[in-house]
Protein backbone atom coordinates (compact mmCIF):
# COMPACT_ATOMS: atom_id res chain seq x y z
CA UNK A 1 0.00 0.00 0.00
CA UNK A 2 1.21 3.51 -0.37
CA UNK A 3 2.09 5.83 2.46
CA UNK A 4 -0.21 8.56 2.84
CA UNK A 5 0.96 12.42 3.34
CA UNK A 6 -2.34 13.62 4.88
CA UNK A 7 -0.37 17.12 5.25
CA UNK A 8 -0.43 17.09 1.27
CA UNK A 9 -4.02 15.62 1.06
CA UNK A 10 -5.30 18.83 2.65
CA UNK A 11 -2.91 21.43 1.00
CA UNK A 12 -1.25 22.17 4.77
CA UNK A 13 1.91 22.81 5.73
CA UNK A 14 3.76 20.11 8.63
CA UNK A 15 3.13 22.87 10.80
CA UNK A 16 -0.42 23.92 10.32
CA UNK A 17 -2.11 25.27 13.31
CA UNK A 18 -5.30 23.70 14.30
CA UNK A 19 -7.18 26.70 12.44
CA UNK A 20 -5.64 25.66 9.54
CA UNK A 21 -6.43 21.63 9.54
CA UNK A 22 -9.90 22.86 10.38
CA UNK A 23 -10.52 25.69 7.66
CA UNK A 24 -8.95 23.38 4.61
CA UNK A 25 -10.73 20.15 5.76
CA UNK A 26 -13.81 22.72 5.71
CA UNK A 27 -13.15 23.71 1.73
CA UNK A 28 -12.57 20.20 0.47
CA UNK A 29 -15.87 18.67 2.75
CA UNK A 30 -17.79 20.88 0.60
CA UNK A 31 -15.65 20.34 -2.41
CA UNK A 32 -15.64 16.59 -2.05
CA UNK A 33 -18.99 15.78 -0.68
CA UNK A 34 -20.45 12.83 -2.96
CA UNK A 35 -24.03 14.66 -2.35
CA UNK A 36 -23.02 17.78 -3.91
CA UNK A 37 -19.34 16.67 -5.69
CA UNK A 38 -19.68 15.91 -9.40
CA UNK A 39 -16.00 14.60 -9.70
CA UNK A 40 -15.49 11.04 -10.79
CA UNK A 41 -13.47 10.41 -7.43
CA UNK A 42 -15.38 12.26 -5.23
CA UNK A 43 -15.63 9.39 -2.77
CA UNK A 44 -12.22 7.79 -2.52
CA UNK A 45 -11.25 11.44 -1.74
CA UNK A 46 -13.27 12.66 0.49
CA UNK A 47 -12.62 9.39 2.31
CA UNK A 48 -8.82 10.56 1.89
CA UNK A 49 -9.70 13.96 3.30
CA UNK A 50 -11.78 12.57 6.09
CA UNK A 51 -8.89 10.20 7.13
CA UNK A 52 -6.47 13.17 6.65
CA UNK A 53 -8.73 15.54 9.00
CA UNK A 54 -9.16 12.44 11.98
CA UNK A 55 -5.21 12.00 12.42
CA UNK A 56 -4.30 15.83 12.12
CA UNK A 57 -6.71 17.23 14.24
CA UNK A 58 -6.02 14.55 17.14
CA UNK A 59 -3.15 15.79 18.66
CA UNK A 60 -2.03 12.33 19.75
CA UNK A 61 -2.43 10.89 16.44
CA UNK A 62 -0.61 13.31 15.11
CA UNK A 63 2.23 13.31 17.02
CA UNK A 64 2.79 9.33 16.28
CA UNK A 65 2.27 10.33 12.46
CA UNK A 66 4.55 13.04 12.58
CA UNK A 67 7.15 10.63 14.02
CA UNK A 68 6.71 8.03 11.55
CA UNK A 69 6.93 10.54 8.71
CA UNK A 70 10.22 11.31 9.81
CA UNK A 71 11.21 7.85 9.83
CA UNK A 72 9.79 6.61 6.18
CA UNK A 73 11.17 10.35 4.87
CA UNK A 74 14.52 9.11 6.24
CA UNK A 75 14.43 5.37 4.90
CA UNK A 76 12.65 6.61 1.29
CA UNK A 77 9.06 6.56 0.52
CA UNK A 78 9.01 3.30 -1.78
CA UNK A 79 5.60 3.56 -3.73
CA UNK A 80 3.06 1.35 -3.14
CA UNK A 81 5.34 -0.74 -0.79
CA UNK A 82 4.77 0.65 2.69
CA UNK A 83 3.95 -0.96 5.53
CA UNK A 84 4.03 0.41 9.10
CA UNK A 85 7.47 -0.43 10.76
CA UNK A 86 7.25 -3.11 13.92
CA UNK A 87 6.65 -1.06 16.55
CA UNK A 88 6.18 2.45 14.87
CA UNK A 89 3.80 3.60 17.46
CA UNK A 90 6.06 2.15 20.82
CA UNK A 91 6.41 4.90 23.27
CA UNK A 92 2.57 6.86 22.05
CA UNK A 93 -0.84 6.87 23.53
CA UNK A 94 -3.50 7.63 21.21
CA UNK A 95 -7.09 7.27 20.36
CA UNK A 96 -7.81 4.30 18.56
CA UNK A 97 -10.30 4.54 15.28
CA UNK A 98 -11.58 8.00 14.09
CA UNK A 99 -12.85 10.22 16.92
CA UNK A 100 -16.41 11.29 16.02
CA UNK A 101 -17.68 13.65 13.45
CA UNK A 102 -18.16 12.97 9.55
CA UNK A 103 -15.49 10.52 9.09
CA UNK A 104 -17.24 8.17 11.46
CA UNK A 105 -19.69 7.72 8.30
CA UNK A 106 -16.68 6.93 5.92
CA UNK A 107 -14.86 4.08 4.92
CA UNK A 108 -11.23 3.93 5.72
CA UNK A 109 -8.53 2.73 3.60
CA UNK A 110 -5.92 0.18 4.12
CA UNK A 111 -3.61 2.67 5.07
CA UNK A 112 -5.48 4.23 8.15
CA UNK A 113 -6.74 0.77 9.29
CA UNK A 114 -3.56 -0.53 9.59
CA UNK A 115 -1.71 2.25 11.22
CA UNK A 116 -4.98 3.48 13.70
CA UNK A 117 -7.51 0.61 14.15
CA UNK A 118 -10.82 0.05 12.22
CA UNK A 119 -13.72 1.97 12.57
CA UNK A 120 -15.16 2.78 15.99
CA UNK A 121 -18.47 5.18 16.82
CA UNK A 122 -18.26 7.73 19.75
CA UNK A 123 -21.21 7.04 21.59
CA UNK A 124 -23.68 10.56 22.15
CA UNK A 125 -22.84 9.80 25.73
CA UNK A 126 -19.43 11.52 24.84
CA UNK A 127 -21.13 14.36 23.14
CA UNK A 128 -22.31 15.60 25.93
CA UNK A 129 -20.84 18.21 28.41
CA UNK A 130 -20.87 15.14 30.87
CA UNK A 131 -18.91 12.22 29.46
CA UNK A 132 -16.29 9.60 30.85
CA UNK A 133 -13.09 10.15 29.21
CA UNK A 134 -12.12 8.70 26.68
CA UNK A 135 -9.62 5.41 26.47
CA UNK A 136 -6.35 5.32 24.68
CA UNK A 137 -4.07 2.88 23.46
CA UNK A 138 -0.38 2.00 23.41
CA UNK A 139 2.13 -0.65 22.60
CA UNK A 140 4.57 -2.28 25.72
CA UNK A 141 7.48 -4.88 24.91
CA UNK A 142 7.91 -7.30 26.97
CA UNK A 143 10.41 -10.34 27.71
CA UNK A 144 9.23 -13.69 26.50
CA UNK A 145 10.06 -14.67 30.52
CA UNK A 146 7.83 -11.65 32.03
CA UNK A 147 5.14 -12.69 30.14
CA UNK A 148 5.13 -16.16 31.18
CA UNK A 149 6.29 -15.53 35.12
CA UNK A 150 4.61 -11.90 35.34
CA UNK A 151 6.19 -8.95 36.13
CA UNK A 152 5.97 -4.98 37.74
CA UNK A 153 7.68 -2.40 35.34
CA UNK A 154 7.97 1.14 34.73
CA UNK A 155 7.16 2.16 31.18
CA UNK A 156 7.05 5.55 30.09
CA UNK A 157 4.61 7.09 27.35
CA UNK A 158 5.30 10.30 25.09
CA UNK A 159 1.81 11.99 24.32
CA UNK A 160 0.99 15.92 23.32
CA UNK A 161 -0.96 18.14 25.30
CA UNK A 162 -1.71 21.84 25.22
CA UNK A 163 0.74 24.02 27.91
CA UNK A 164 -0.27 26.97 29.95
CA UNK A 165 1.29 28.94 26.90
CA UNK A 166 -1.46 27.32 24.69
CA UNK A 167 0.67 25.49 22.41
CA UNK A 168 1.19 21.77 22.30
CA UNK A 169 4.19 19.81 23.74
CA UNK A 170 5.08 16.49 24.76
CA UNK A 171 4.28 15.10 27.82
CA UNK A 172 6.24 12.18 29.48
CA UNK A 173 4.99 10.24 32.05
CA UNK A 174 5.85 6.94 34.42
CA UNK A 175 3.49 4.15 34.70
CA UNK A 176 4.31 1.27 36.95
CA UNK A 177 2.77 -1.90 35.41
CA UNK A 178 1.45 -5.51 36.98
CA UNK A 179 2.33 -7.97 33.87
CA UNK A 180 0.31 -10.72 35.27
CA UNK A 181 1.63 -14.09 34.61
CA UNK A 182 1.00 -15.91 31.25
CA UNK A 183 -0.21 -13.03 29.41
CA UNK A 184 0.12 -13.69 25.52
CA UNK A 185 1.08 -11.56 22.12
CA UNK A 186 -1.80 -9.23 21.53
CA UNK A 187 -3.18 -9.26 24.40
CA UNK A 188 -4.36 -6.01 26.32
CA UNK A 189 -3.40 -4.89 29.98
CA UNK A 190 -5.90 -2.39 30.92
CA UNK A 191 -4.92 0.32 33.51
CA UNK A 192 -8.05 1.80 34.98
CA UNK A 193 -8.73 5.57 34.77
CA UNK A 194 -4.97 6.29 32.91
CA UNK A 195 -6.61 7.53 29.90
CA UNK A 196 -8.24 11.01 28.68
CA UNK A 197 -9.91 12.54 31.61
CA UNK A 198 -13.52 12.82 32.18
CA UNK A 199 -15.93 15.93 32.09
CA UNK A 200 -18.39 17.18 34.36
CA UNK A 201 -17.06 15.05 37.09
CA UNK A 202 -16.97 12.06 35.23
CA UNK A 203 -14.30 9.46 35.32
CA UNK A 204 -11.67 9.62 33.42
CA UNK A 205 -11.05 6.57 30.54
CA UNK A 206 -8.81 3.80 30.73
CA UNK A 207 -5.29 2.66 29.45
CA UNK A 208 -4.98 -0.40 27.27
CA UNK A 209 -1.36 -1.11 26.87
CA UNK A 210 -1.18 -3.91 23.26
CA UNK A 211 1.34 -6.41 24.48
CA UNK A 212 4.10 -7.05 22.35
CA UNK A 213 7.01 -9.77 23.23
CA UNK A 214 10.41 -8.82 21.96
CA UNK A 215 12.42 -11.73 20.40
CA UNK A 216 14.13 -14.30 22.44
CA UNK A 217 17.19 -15.95 21.56
CA UNK A 218 16.37 -19.66 22.52
CA UNK A 219 12.71 -19.71 21.44
CA UNK A 220 9.97 -18.47 19.06
CA UNK A 221 6.19 -18.77 20.00
CA UNK A 222 3.62 -20.05 18.13
CA UNK A 223 -0.01 -19.72 20.15
CA UNK A 224 0.43 -21.16 23.14
CA UNK A 225 3.38 -22.76 22.48
CA UNK A 226 7.56 -22.18 22.56
CA UNK A 227 9.92 -24.03 19.95
CA UNK A 228 13.49 -24.38 20.39
CA UNK A 229 16.07 -25.52 17.95
CA UNK A 230 18.28 -28.56 19.98
CA UNK A 231 21.88 -29.11 18.87
CA UNK A 232 22.64 -33.18 19.70
CA UNK A 233 25.69 -34.51 18.68
CA UNK A 234 25.79 -37.55 16.35
CA UNK A 235 26.65 -39.94 18.71
CA UNK A 236 23.44 -38.58 20.72
CA UNK A 237 21.16 -39.12 17.98
CA UNK A 238 21.55 -42.45 16.69
CA UNK A 239 22.04 -44.14 19.83
CA UNK A 240 19.95 -41.98 21.89
CA UNK A 241 20.87 -40.43 25.19
CA UNK A 242 19.24 -38.34 28.03
CA UNK A 243 20.39 -34.66 28.07
CA UNK A 244 19.70 -31.38 29.96
CA UNK A 245 17.55 -28.64 28.35
CA UNK A 246 16.55 -25.22 29.67
CA UNK A 247 13.27 -23.92 29.99
CA UNK A 248 12.10 -20.28 29.68
CA UNK A 249 10.97 -19.97 33.08
CA UNK A 250 14.54 -21.08 34.55
CA UNK A 251 16.15 -24.18 35.24
CA UNK A 252 16.18 -27.62 33.54
CA UNK A 253 14.34 -30.67 32.30
CA UNK A 254 15.94 -34.09 31.43
CA UNK A 255 14.75 -35.19 28.05
CA UNK A 256 15.20 -38.27 26.66
CA UNK A 257 16.92 -38.46 23.22
CA UNK A 258 15.45 -41.74 21.25
CA UNK A 259 17.96 -43.67 19.02
CA UNK A 260 18.37 -42.88 15.49
CA UNK A 261 16.92 -39.54 15.84
CA UNK A 262 17.24 -37.58 12.76
CA UNK A 263 17.58 -33.78 12.26
CA UNK A 264 13.88 -31.68 12.50
CA UNK A 265 12.84 -34.41 15.14
CA UNK A 266 10.17 -32.88 17.27
CA UNK A 267 9.98 -33.86 20.49
CA UNK A 268 7.28 -32.16 23.24
CA UNK A 269 8.24 -31.25 26.59
CA UNK A 270 4.13 -30.85 28.09
CA UNK A 271 3.00 -27.90 29.88
CA UNK A 272 6.22 -25.57 29.74
CA UNK A 273 4.72 -23.15 27.06
CA UNK A 274 2.05 -20.50 28.22
CA UNK A 275 -0.42 -20.70 30.71
CA UNK A 276 -3.95 -21.73 29.47
CA UNK A 277 -6.29 -24.40 29.20
CA UNK A 278 -4.65 -26.25 28.62
CA UNK A 279 -1.52 -24.36 28.70
CA UNK A 280 0.63 -24.84 26.10
CA UNK A 281 4.09 -26.99 25.03
CA UNK A 282 7.39 -26.51 24.39
CA UNK A 283 9.08 -28.04 21.64
CA UNK A 284 12.31 -28.90 20.65
CA UNK A 285 13.34 -29.50 17.28
CA UNK A 286 16.61 -31.74 16.86
CA UNK A 287 19.47 -30.46 15.15
CA UNK A 288 22.25 -32.40 14.57
CA UNK A 289 25.34 -30.97 15.07
CA UNK A 290 28.90 -32.22 13.63
CA UNK A 291 32.19 -31.87 15.68
CA UNK A 292 34.71 -30.13 14.01
CA UNK A 293 37.61 -31.99 12.53
CA UNK A 294 40.57 -29.88 13.94
CA UNK A 295 42.17 -32.24 15.78
CA UNK A 296 44.10 -36.30 15.03
CA UNK A 297 41.46 -37.97 17.09
CA UNK A 298 38.55 -36.16 15.49
CA UNK A 299 39.81 -36.59 11.71
CA UNK A 300 40.23 -40.47 12.72
CA UNK A 301 37.14 -41.21 14.26
CA UNK A 302 35.27 -39.46 11.04
CA UNK A 303 37.34 -41.94 8.71
CA UNK A 304 36.48 -44.53 11.03
CA UNK A 305 32.98 -43.91 10.77
CA UNK A 306 33.30 -43.55 6.90
CA UNK A 307 34.71 -46.86 6.50
CA UNK A 308 31.97 -48.35 9.04
CA UNK A 309 29.01 -47.24 7.32
CA UNK A 310 30.56 -47.18 3.81
CA UNK A 311 27.52 -48.86 1.97
CA UNK A 312 25.13 -45.29 3.96
CA UNK A 313 24.15 -43.18 1.24
CA UNK A 314 22.65 -40.15 1.98
CA UNK A 315 21.81 -38.92 -1.72
CA UNK A 316 20.20 -42.44 -3.01
CA UNK A 317 16.92 -40.58 -3.19
CA UNK A 318 18.70 -38.01 -5.63
CA UNK A 319 19.14 -41.09 -8.16
CA UNK A 320 22.71 -41.30 -7.91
Amino acid sequence: MDFKDYYKVLGVERGASDDEVRKAYRKLARKYHPDVSKEADAEARMRDVNEANDVLRDKDKRAAYDALADRVARGGRPDGDFQPPPNWDQGFEFHRGPRGGPADQAEFSEFFSSMFGASERRSAERQQHRARGEDHHAAIEITLEDALLGAEREISLRGLETGDDGQPAFRTRTLSVKIPAGVHPGQYIRLAKQGVPGHGGEPAGDLYLEVRIAPHKLYRIEGRDLYMTLPVTPSEAALGAQIEVPTPTGGTVELSVPAKARSGLKLRVKGRGFAGTPPGDLYLLLDIALPPADTDAVKQAYAQLAQASASFNPRRHLGV
